[in-house]
């Protein structure tokens, strides 16, 4: 099936299109709008027959005119379209590694994405255009290891077989965990040869049979064991054996996200995929970015420039409200990756030298006289377990019988003030306070309610219910039936029960409960939609309810949250996606909440300061891998850069580390 966006024009004739050109660039001025028209709705093999027929007729170089008649970025991209995809590709490498420096992410993104035969045309059109060597060139313009993986892809001998060896999969997964994790220093010739050479079907189960053994995607170890533009490089190639839909729409998305826009990028990559997967990538781009290709070129871009992009892109998927074959591979792959068993880590340990007497003493005198000693509060309290610190406070009480909650609120202030005093709670205690605050005084605070109650299991709500009984001498249920209405209440009420089942997935009872999720007949009333997702997101086993979502995406080739989005709305619709990105991946969910938290302008303290003592104990530390996968940066740096003072220092020791 064509997956592009640019088609042959039906009717075509090549002397026509460039008498059409020559008058639109004859005489003073240029027709921007008719050369732009023109050449975004012809074929890349219409084009190349309407310079050879401008040649023909006026003797003359089309490309060299249009250079001639047009300017800056409007021009890069007219002319892209003109040349053939090898020569343009070869031109893009040509300017890569032409003059001072390498622009090594142009070369990482042409050679880790191109088939076999795409990287032969391209070898040769270089020496066709340049009379030079392609590989001659790399090598003399790059090193390391990232020149040998480079070297490896141009020869364009990636394997093409679709029949798959099981045992060589295991053996390929076990030779780079070997390779990598298990080894002191890494066998990177490893990596090369694997990466570089098995076919993208075979490398595929070679991904999932790695998350099997290793407990972690093979981007995480790579990120972990490689460095510079090698990791850059392996990473590229990984991603493009997934999915190269998903790889070029994220690399369009930051290409426009932040200020300013990476306008060599953009063109590479709308010319390069017009005429091969961009409509794959636009469903992509739509299903994970929440937002239209189109859109953001339109809030991007400007002028002829603007017009002849969005020619390109083809369409508004915002308009069409679609989800499509390519975005629900993406999501089916998603979810068979969170249903592998991965080990859940905390950032906080136990001391192993462990004195309650002692630590009591250390923050006696950290608050005693003038002063306080942050530094040694921070020290002591963020560096024990929420049991150790349960002890501390009765040492505190026994030793010198005073209230240490009540000495650290007296002495602490600010944010500090809450981390600390959040830390030594018990976890249900904690969950509890926040859940108070999100329901008193005049407002509620919905985002805390869904955040707390679609993410703890039976066991925590259940002790919840019990510190919320105890502190405030009522009962949960009571404050949020009277304190919410309508389906959002229901769905809180049912949550807070702590009665979800907990047994294995069933495979018959899957496929029904998807057909009920799915059944959206005219006929149906919105009272009883919500009330089948109710029942079955708010009750089913984690391990069953992402079988349901398997099943859905199976049936509908939808997936279960973009169904939500579509057909809720509100605080509904907001507790109906938290339940299920976090039965999808808990530590995901944590990471993107984590990232709101503190990007732009500002910083949402609250967020911040109770995900980081929540999660210190539970998922941290793979709250922490699931945000460098997702944001390309570590949280500590995060915290780093949008945090000052005690307070950083605090979340720093919390957060355990440097990704």
């Amino acid at each position: 099936v064509y997956r592009g966006s640019v088609k042959d024009f039906q009717g075509f004739d090549a002397n026509q299109d460039a008498e059409a050109l020559y008058n639109a660039m004859k005489g003073f001025g240029s027709d921007k709008e008719a050369i732009l028209d023109l050449i975004t709705s012809r074929s890349n093999k219409q084009r190349v027959e309407i310079c050879q027929a401008y040649k023909s007729l006026y003797g003359k170089d089309l490309i060299a005119d249009l250079k001639y008649e047009l300017t800056g970025k409007f021009e890069r991209l007219i002319v892209s379209l003109m040349r053939p995809p090898a020569y343009a590709d070869a031109k893009e490498i040509k300017d890569a590694i032409s003059g001072v420096g390498t622009d090594e992410k142009c070369l990482i993104e042409i050679l880790a994405s191109r088939t076999n035969h795409e990287i032969h045309d391209l070898v040769a059109a270089y020496k066709d255009a340049y009379e030079r060597d392609l590989e001659a060139d790399i090598v003399g313009d790059t090193s390391g290891h990232f020149k040998k993986m480079l070297v490896v892809l141009l020869q364009g001998a990636r394997e093409e077989d679709d029949v798959v060896s099981e045992d060589l999969v295991e053996q390929d997964a076990k030779d780079l965990l070997e390779a990598g994790e298990l080894k002191w220093g890494t066998d990177e010739a490893q990596f090369i040869y694997i990466l570089g050479r098995r076919s993208r079907q075979h490398l595929r189960l070679v991904f999932d049979e790695y998350l099997k053994i290793a407990g972690k995607p093979i981007e995480r170890s790579i990120r972990g064991e490689l460095s510079g533009d090698f990791e850059k490089l392996m990473l590229a190639v990984v991603k493009c054996i997934r999915s190269r839909a998903e790889y070029f729409a994220e690399r369009l998305y930051k290409a426009m996200k932040g200020l300013g826009t990476r306008d060599n990028t953009l063109i590479r990559i709308m010319v390069s995929r017009s005429e091969i997967d961009m409509l794959d990538i636009r469903e992509v781009f739509r299903t994970k970015y929440e937002k239209s290709l189109y859109n953001m070129i339109k809030e991007d871009t400007s002028g002829e420039y603007k017009k002849a992009l969005l020619k390109l892109c083809g369409g508004d998927d915002d308009a069409a409200g679609e989800f499509f074959p390519e975005a629900a591979q993406v999501a089916y792959r998603m979810w068979e990756l969170s249903a592998v068993k991965v080990e859940l880590r905390g950032t906080v340990q136990p001391a192993g030298d462990f004195n309650d007497d002692g630590d009591a003493q250390v923050l006696r005198k950290a608050m005693k006289g003038l002063g306080t000693d942050e530094g040694a509060i921070i020290e002591v309290v963020t560096k024990r377990s929420n049991a150790q610190r349960q002890q501390i406070l009765k040492a505190y009480k026994a030793h010198y019988g005073r209230d240490l909650m009540a000495d650290l609120k007296s002495e602490l202030s600010g944010s500090l003030a809450k981390l600390i005093l959040g830390l030594m709670l018990t976890p249900a205690q904690y969950d509890a306070k926040q859940l108070r605050k999100a329901v008193e005084g005049a407002g509620t605070d919905e985002s805390v309610l869904i955040e707390i109650m679609a993410t703890r299991n039976n066991q925590e709500i259940r002790a919840i219910n019990e510190a919320y009984q105890e502190a405030y001498h009522k009962s949960l249920e009571d404050d949020l039936s009277s304190d919410t209405s309508g389906h959002f209440k229901r769905i809180l009420v049912s949550l807070a029960l702590g009665n979800r089942d907990e047994g294995p997935e069933n495979l018959t009872q899957a496929h029904e409960d998807a057909k009920k999720l799915a059944d959206v007949s005219s006929n149906d009333s919105s009272d009883s939609l919500e009330t089948r997702f109710l029942s079955i997101l708010c009750t089913r086993s984690y391990p069953h309810l992402r079988r349901v979502f398997q099943e859905f995406i199976k049936m509908t080739n939808h997936d279960v949250e973009h169904a939500i989005k579509k057909r809720m709305s509100g605080d509904v619709r907001d507790a109906f996606v938290a339940i299920v990105r976090s039965v999808k991946n808990k530590p995901a969910f944590f990471a993107d909440k984590l990232y709101k938290s503190m990007k732009g302008a500002g910083t949402d303290e609250r967020t911040l300061t109770r995900i980081m003592i929540s999660r210190s104990e539970i998922d941290l530390f793979n709250i922490r891998g699931e945000f460098i996968d997702l944001f390309d940066k570590s949280l500590h740096h995060m915290i780093e850069k949008d945090t000052s003072g005690d307070y950083r220092s605090a979340l720093l020791v919390l957060c355990g580390g440097e990704d």
